[in-house]
């Protein structure tokens, strides 16, 4: 693939990664456009997220040194049976988050046959489930004010925003921040809360897609459709526009709702459905 490219595509998953309108459905689409399909488009996806990662743990920096030294504090629980700080209780929710999603995940090439797995990939599937989820979004997040913030929230509740996390990791256009914000909002979170504990929550995923997509692309042979170094690239700058795509959707809701998100994917899915060879009525 040519730099130009490249650059494209790891733009377009910074910025959409964070933001509740699928980043994978976005680097999907870009990656058939240029002819990067398949095994190969999966890989460099999953290889971006190390750089949207990377972005997001810079950003929170504070919350994610918090939940490390909580993760001690966790281990040490048993033995000294103090009560659990807000760090600590951060690192709980984070854990009980995990193990659906990154179950199904870890799963999902291996399990699913390759024919399915193309037709959850293909246009019919991102442009349903970009539309579907947003009014899911829509609903949530007018349904009633929610005051809820991070210490009131349950293991329950984590476990909860956490599972939904497999259903974007197996359908493309759900969006996993978006429908982990859509989880929180419902359950009476308020939107900057929902916000970030999704995208905390979310680093154990993107931290095992990252490495998945890296491992992978080792093991392409010299010469292939995309290189490690490709990956490489792909990631730096989607650190670079995933930070900025942090910044962006942070300020956003200290002013508004999620109602712009929820329009755009409304118009990407009719997009998509339009312009779609097999669907559309172009």
């Amino acid at each position: 693939m040519s730099l130009l490219q490249l650059i494209i595509i790891a733009t377009l998953q910074g910025f959409t990664e964070w933001l509740p309108i699928s980043s994978s459905a976005h680097v999907l689409l870009a990656s058939g456009y240029f002819g990067l399909e398949g095994h190969d488009e999966l890989l460099i996806n999953a290889v971006s997220n190390l750089g949207t990662l990377a972005a997001m743990l810079l950003y929170f920096r504070k919350d994610v040194a918090s939940a490390i030294v909580g993760g001690f504090e966790l281990v040490a629980a048993p033995v000294t049976r103090q009560p659990l700080s807000k760090g600590a209780h951060l690192a709980l929710c984070i854990i009980v988050a995990t193990p659906v999603a990154l179950a199904v995940a870890a799963g999902y090439e291996k399990l699913l046959p390759e024919d399915l797995q193309a037709t959850l990939r293909g246009p019919a599937t991102v442009a349903g489930a970009t539309i579907v989820f947003g009014a899911l979004l829509w609903w949530a997040d007018a349904k009633g004010g929610r005051e809820r913030k991070e210490e009131d929230m349950t293991l329950l509740h984590a476990f909860l925003i956490g599972a939904t996390q497999a259903i974007a990791a197996i359908i493309p256009g759900t969006s996993r921040s978006g429908i982990t914000m859509t989880a929180a909002r419902a359950l009476g979170y308020e939107r900057s809360e929902a916000a970030r504990f999704a995208m905390l929550i979310g680093a154990p995923i993107l931290a095992a897609a990252g490495l998945y997509g890296a491992l992978g692309l080792m093991g392409e042979p010299a010469g292939g459709v995309v290189t490690l170094q490709d990956g490489m690239i792909v990631a730096g700058v989607a650190f670079i526009t995933g930070l900025a795509s942090i910044a962006a959707l942070m300020a956003i809701l200290q002013r508004m709702s999620f109602l712009p998100f929820v329009l755009y994917r409304f118009a990407l899915g009719i997009a998509l459905i339009l312009m779609s060879p097999t669907i559309g009525l172009f």
